[in-house]
């Protein structure tokens, strides 16, 4: 697990997610997904760099199966940007950490 990130669950995802006064940005991973083991540095790193404005969390589709079809992952690395309770985005794949950072930063 990331050490910056935040661990969501089925059962706090509303509250920590939904709920929340700063936009959120969700991965959706699994711990066999090597795409998503390749992404989870970054995922960390920006946790850290953006601490205070979004907030990053991660959440084990292996696990948690309600949300991930609430919000229908069906792949994974799976991201999804909320602002205000809201979906505002939501893309799958990891390509670089930059190219992350910039998609979330739009929602600051």
């Amino acid at each position: 697990m990331a050490a910056n990130a935040i661990e969501v669950t089925d059962a706090n995802f509303e509250e920590v997610v939904i709920n929340s006064d700063i936009p959120v940005v969700v991965d959706f991973w699994a711990p066999w997904c090597g795409p998503c083991v390749t992404a989870a540095p970054a995922v960390d790193e920006i946790a850290a760099e953006l601490k205070g404005k979004l907030k990053v969390c991660k959440m084990n589709v292996d696990v948690n199966r309600n949300t991930p079809v609430k919000y229908n992952v069906r792949s994974i690395p799976n991201f999804i940007v909320f602002k205000g309770g809201a979906l505002q985005e939501q893309f799958a794949g990891f390509s670089s950490k930059d190219q992350l950072k910039k998609t979330v930063e739009k929602y600051l």
